[in-house]
This record gives C-alpha cells, structure tokens and sequence, in this order.
C-alpha cells in the first residue's frame, strides 16, 4: 500500500492571515483541498492520512464528504514544529500499516504537485529505498555570514534558521552578507514529496526522538536521513510543484493559475470568483 501524509500542522505565522495558510479558501475550496483531490485521483494513492492542527481537526473530517475524498482514512493532530508534525503522523501509522508499505510526506500548500511527481517519487522510492523531489537550482548560492556591516573583520556569527525575506536580509542592526558563490551545476534544489518505507521512516524518527536527535524546529526528514548515515536518491520535481504557498503573493500566483485555466476552458464566470476569504483580503 502506498500511503500520502500530508502535513497541514502549520499556522501561518509569516502569512499573518487569520485563516492558515492551507485552509484559505481559492475558488471556493481551501488549499489543502486541492492538494488532496490529487491524492485522491492518483492511481499509485492507496491512503491519505493528514496531519493538522487542533482547530482544524474537525473541519478536516468533513472533506470525504464533502470533497469526494474516499482515500482519507487518518486525521492526527500535529506538532510544535514540521519536525515534530512528521513525528506525529509516523507514530500514527506504525499500528495501522505494514512495514513495507510506501509513504510519501506531501506539504498540504503545494496544490499544484501533479501525477508525474507523485508517480516517479515512488517508483524511485522502490528502486533505491527513498525518494527526495529534487532538480537543479536556477541560480548560484553565496553561503550566509552574519555581522555588523561596519565590522567586516568581525567574528563570524551563525544566522538564526528559518525562512529569509528580503527585509531579514537588508534590514537590523546586523547584517546577512556573503563573501563566495556556489555554483548551482553542483548542487539540487530538494523537494517534497519525500518517500519512504514505513518502516524506514518509523525506525528514524523512533531513534531520532529517543536519542534527541535533528528534532529541533530546523530539521526535516531529509537532514534526519543524513544524520543517520543514509543516501537521498532524486526524484522528478516540476515548477508548478515548487509553488509552495508561503506568502500572500504565492496566494496571488495559484490564483493566478486557476483563473488562466478556468479562461481556458471557456469557464468565465467561475473564472469571476477566484478569492480568497475576506478575513485574509
């Protein structure tokens, strides 16, 4: 069997909408919504179990009603962190699968992530034993360097990880700067879906939690694999898969989208209500 996790534990915080990111409402259906009714169409999706947030919960347990998604059989409350979420929805399943059922970790905020990625993650995944989307980078990289812009031969402070905009890079007291370039030829944009077996995945998170390691708020699957030692084989990634909503102007690109589509398919007037709630305009 192979089964979906789609994490939707996230509460928004850099979107600043009251709604999450993933349950804002896009022609009429939340995000997720569409995230699932992939899974739901795929053919390799036997499962969906989707792990979300404590407010949500109830919410999330109408959509196979009210959405037609027949493939949803768990719903699990997530954690403080993405990390910790992933946890949460391994444990979940470690009684209700075979350890040799697939399972690939899907962000609920991609909604435009098609068959082809899904279909060669885990065909990849059961060639080599894990699946990582992943494609070449469009841009060299600088690596960070953090300090005073006026101390240049200051010591050298690590920046704080997470998601840089273009104010944390240009803004504060203390500046993010770079003094290299990494060529993009040698390195790989990573992605979701990240596949796994179950049984892969129950035993790392079960050592990681145990043993108190890459469980803090920066680490993922993928950092967790390479601790342990293991090698991330590539799978197909796409541009419409990268869309990963994060900010009001990823919002504006999916709506975007829908709305060249519906315009293709000559369906102007439902083309006319492509939105997002008003609480979050």
């Amino acid at each position: 069997m192979n089964v979906a996790v789609v994490l939707a534990g996230g509460v928004g915080r850099r979107m600043g909408g009251k709604t999450p990111k993933q349950f804002i409402r896009v022609l009429g259906k939340p995000v997720i919504v569409y995230t699932l009714e992939v899974l739901e169409k795929n053919q390799n999706i036997d499962a969906i179990e989707v792990v979300t947030i404590r407010s949500f919960l109830d919410e999330v347990s109408t959509y196979k009603d009210t959405y037609g998604i027949s493939k949803l059989r768990w719903i699990t409350l997530g954690g403080d962190s993405c990390q910790d979420s992933i946890r949460n929805g391994v444990f979940n399943l470690e009684d209700k699968i075979d350890s040799d059922d697939i399972v690939s970790l899907i962000m609920s905020v991609t909604p435009l992530i098609s068959n082809d990625v899904i279909d060669d993650s885990i065909r990849v995944c059961k060639k080599h034993g894990n699946a990582i989307a992943g494609s070449y980078p469009i841009y060299n990289f600088s690596t960070i360097k953090h300090g005073s812009k006026d101390a240049e031969d200051e010591a050298h402070i690590e920046p704080k990880v997470g998601s840089l905009t273009d104010h944390t890079l240009t803004e504060g007291l203390s500046y993010i700067w770079a003094d290299d370039i990494i060529k993009k030829e040698e390195h790989v944009d990573l992605n979701m879906p990240w596949t796994f077996p179950m049984k892969k995945l129950a035993w790392a998170y079960n050592k990681a939690y145990n043993e108190g390691l890459e469980t803090h708020s920066s680490s993922y699957t993928t950092n967790l694999m390479i601790a342990l030692g293991e090698k991330l084989y590539f799978s197909k990634d796409t541009q419409r898969n990268k869309l990963k909503l994060t900010t009001f102007d990823d919002v504006d690109m999916l709506e975007g989208y829908l709305l060249i589509q519906e315009l293709r398919n000559g369906k102007v007037d439902a083309a006319k209500k492509i939105r997002m709630n008003a609480e979050d305009d």
